[in-house]
Formats: C-alpha cells, sequence, structure tokens
C-alpha cells in the first residue's frame, strides 16, 4: 500500500457511494469505505500516535479501529449528510479511542484481524522523520491528511507520465509545483528542449496536477464539496 506505483486512482462518487448507502450493509458501500481506509491509513495511524500511543499499540489500535468502522452498526449511522470522509473519519476515531478501545491490550480486542494492509516498520520510520511541533493531534491529522494526498495526486502524476514515454520530463520540471524558481532555460538545456517548449510543459503539468487533486479530494467529500476542502487542506499545509 505505501508504494506509490500501487496506488489506486478512485472515481469521484467513492465516498457518496457510502453515504447513499444510507442505513444498509451495503456491499458497494463497504468496498468504497474499505478502500478510502486504506488509501488514508497513514493519518489515523499518525494521529494515535500523537496521542501517545506507543508504535506497536497505535498499529494495533488502528487495525481494530478499520475492523469497527467496516461494521454495520457504525455505517448504519452515516446519512446523505454525512459530510466530509476526512471529519467522519476522525470524529469516529476520536470516539472509538474515547469510549472503546483507548485502554491497554489492543491486539486483543481487535481479534488480531488484519483489516487494511500497514506497514508498520514504514509508518513509525515515518513518523520517526517528522519535525519537532507542539500540534494538536487534531491539526497534525489534518497536515498528514493533506500531505497523504498530495503524495497520492504526485504518484499518479508521475506514473502519467512514465507510461507517456516523459518520465524524464516529469523528474526535471515537478520541482515547479512546488516553487522550484530554476530557469526554463536552465531546464531546457538539460533536456535538449526549447524554453517554449519547457513552458508549456510546466503549464500543462500544473493544470493535470490541479485536476488530479480535485478528482481525488472529489473521492473523499459529498457533491459539490471538492473546492471548499481543498482551500482547507491547503491552509492546513501552510499552518
Amino acid at each position: 500500500m505505501n508504494d506509490s506505483s500501487q496506488i489506486k486512482s478512485f472515481p469521484s462518487t467513492l465516498w457518496t457511494v457510502v453515504l447513499r448507502a444510507g442505513q444498509d450493509d451495503a456491499t458497494e458501500a463497504r468496498s468504497a469505505l474499505s478502500q478510502l481506509c486504506e488509501a488514508y491509513w497513514y493519518p489515523l495511524y499518525s494521529f494515535i500516535r500523537r496521542r501517545g500511543h506507543a508504535p506497536h499499540d497505535a498499529e494495533d489500535l488502528t487495525q481494530a479501529f478499520f475492523s469497527h468502522v467496516l461494521d454495520k452498526h457504525a455505517l448504519g449511522g452515516v446519512g446523505p449528510e454525512g459530510g466530509r470522509f476526512r471529519t467522519f473519519l476522525l470524529a469516529s476515531l476520536k470516539n472509538f479511542l474515547a469510549n472503546e478501545w483507548d485502554k491497554t491490550n489492543a491486539l486483543k480486542r481487535g481479534g488480531g484481524r488484519s483489516i487494511a494492509s500497514l506497514d508498520s516498520s514504514s509508518a513509525e520510520s515515518r513518523y520517526q522523520l517528522e519535525p519537532s511541533h507542539d500540534m494538536t493531534p487534531e491539526r497534525h491529522f489534518e497536515r498528514q491528511w493533506a500531505l497523504t494526498l498530495l503524495e497520492r495526486v504526485l504518484a499518479e502524476l508521475r506514473a502519467e507520465y512514465q507510461a507517456a514515454g516523459n518520465g524524464d520530463l516529469f523528474d526535471a520540471i515537478q520541482g515547479t509545483l512546488g516553487g522550484d524558481s530554476r530557469p526554463y532555460s536552465e531546464i531546457a538545456d538539460h533536456l535538449g528542449r526549447s524554453e517554449g517548449a519547457i513552458k508549456i510543459a510546466v503549464h500543462r503539468l500544473k493544470r493535470r496536477y490541479r485536476e488530479l487533486m480535485v478528482e481525488q479530494i472529489s473521492s473523499t467529500v459529498g457533491e459539490n464539496e471538492a473546492e471548499e476542502e481543498l482551500r482547507h487542506l491547503l491552509a492546513a499545509l501552510s499552518a
């Protein structure tokens, strides 16, 4: 799941499939929710770690939470007004930890079931690389959610360029997405292309980047909420 080459492209209706299921234990809705959970498991793990749980306990609690949230009783509380997957998931996790599972023997209570393919060693290595800060677990969760989204978008964008035989172009210009100020002429010389061609390529890259970002966000929000969610997540990154 952590291998970017395995990242899936989700349809814009993925979260709305869950919302429209209402009180039903619909197989399609459970499958959609399962895919979303697997896509965004790291912010959950990171939130639990920020709450003071040890690495092994955080892994167990994340798995146990997946088991809980995929249960039909948890799904039964989701209706068409359920809002964004991000807020639903965090609220569910906080209730899960506070009311039922914030104890000691997480693995025993989780039944040992592996719901999502968590790479625990990778997760903890990633967590240890995060800079020290005084963010609340909630703010930390939202930042990690936004970073996960960006990683998924970049991985999909890279895959598209590689499939088209333009992997070298992507490697050369992807920095422009993060504000790389290298002159286009320098990139052009490196690739053996004209400066005008690089300008066009960067414009297309940024346009496709935004399209993919909106597509990914749309899989986690209700209809017509993608732009507002995008603004919220960008704000979380800059906070």
